[in-house]
């Protein structure tokens, strides 16, 4: 009977893909986001890292956030998605929710913006397009840096943002990226970053994770790419059920 019960368990776990997932070998640092449920464009963020006896412990936050204004749906990143479950596409206004590599660093604040010199920074000007058009797969969710400033039409709605305040600050969010082999898949969602917050928080994002400024910059500021930095967005049942399979903070 022993060995009928650990039989069943191990061709549970082989059946299961969202049980295979788990933090990345060697992360130590982590942006944690969690949200009451699927559906609110509030988040509160941490950032937690491994000590000295590797136990996760929270060294900044809890932070306010704001998500996407129809709050979260399962995104393309680090994690498995469970089976059947309703995927992130291109305008839906909810954020990609999963586990996900941490990008570089897109601005246009004349303020520096002091980060580990691991992380890339792109100073943002006329000339960068980030493509969220599904109808350039070549482009679709990639970053397009053009010899002349954007003009055409297409050119101009796919720039990134010069003047607007929010996106003075970017740092990316690698979901459906082509960090990853077979992606970006095109219509899955584009243009995920952490920006600065709309309204002192009164608004959502089209799917970003937003902040203050000052707890965006702070929060860039401990990042260390060398501790393999990830950040975990769930819904609270869904952090707790998932917690110890995919061995998160």
């Amino acid at each position: 009977m022993r060995r009928l019960c650990l039989l069943i368990i191990l061709l549970t776990f082989l059946l299961t893909p969202e049980l295979r997932a788990q933090m990345p070998a060697g992360s130590s640092q982590a942006i944690l986001g969690i949200a009451d449920s699927w559906d609110t464009s509030f988040v509160t963020i941490s950032l937690v890292e491994k000590n000295a006896s590797g136990q996760w412990v929270r060294v900044m936050g809890p932070i306010r956030g704001r998500l996407g204004n129809k709050g979260l749906v399962w995104g393309l990143g680090l994690h498995a998605t469970p089976r059947g479950a309703v995927q992130k596409k291109e305008g839906d206004g909810r954020s990609p929710a999963g586990v996900f590599a941490i990008g570089g660093l897109w601005t246009t604040t004349k303020t520096p913006v002091r980060h580990h010199r691991g992380i890339p920074e792109v100073k943002v000007g006329p000339r960068d397009l980030w493509v969220s058009d599904p109808n350039t797969p070549k482009l679709y969710n990639r970053h397009v840096r053009l010899n002349h400033p954007a003009t055409t039409p297409w050119e101009l709605k796919e720039q990134m943002r010069q003047t607007d305040y929010a996106h003075s600050i970017k740092l990316l969010i690698c979901h459906n990226t082509a960090e990853t082999p077979g992606r970006p898949i095109v219509g899955a969602g584009s243009s995920i970053f952490f920006h600065i917050w709309r309204r002192d928080g009164a608004a959502p994002t089209a799917g970003c994770t937003a902040m203050a400024e000052p707890d965006l910059r702070a929060l860039i500021a401990r990042l260390d790419p060398a501790r393999r930095p990830v950040y975990i967005l769930l819904p609270r049942a869904e952090y707790t059920r998932l917690r110890a399979p995919w061995r998160l903070p």
